[in-house]
């Protein structure tokens, strides 16, 4: 569906810290980072950028909008929620059915250190 995704940052290190835990936590490991960037995914598949706004200007979050990322069962939602509380994130939503949307639909909502809101959903049953 998606080539990669770009969440801009204005604390590098405070966001390699989060996603490293965040990502891992999905079976997500960093492949590639650098001076003001880091990179999770897979170098040929979907990918998550992690960046300094190459303009030089502020890293700002959109209101109304979040990102995503699919977990694999509901205990990967739960460790990445508590992963991400552990590293700077803030709470937006604890684990749990939301089922507005649908019967299997296990989320959690949080927002990383610079602001940006991020969602953990696993979409099977238990």
């Amino acid at each position: 569906m998606f080539s990669h995704i770009t969440i801009g940052t204005n604390k590098i290190d405070a966001a390699r810290s989060f996603y490293d835990a965040v990502m891992g936590a999905l079976g997500h490991a960093r492949f590639h980072s650098g001076d003001g960037f880091a990179a999770y995914g897979n170098k040929t598949d979907s990918q998550t950028w992690i960046v300094t706004p190459i303009d030089e200007q502020p890293a700002t979050v959109g209101n109304g909008t979040h990102i995503a990322f699919l977990a694999p069962n509901r205990a990967a939602v739960d460790e990445a929620y508590r992963l991400a509380l552990a590293h700077g994130g803030t709470d937006e939503g604890a684990p749990g059915l939301r089922l507005h949307y649908h019967p299997d639909y296990y989320g959690a909502y949080m927002r990383d250190p610079d602001g940006n809101k991020l969602q953990v959903v696993c979409h099977i049953p238990e």
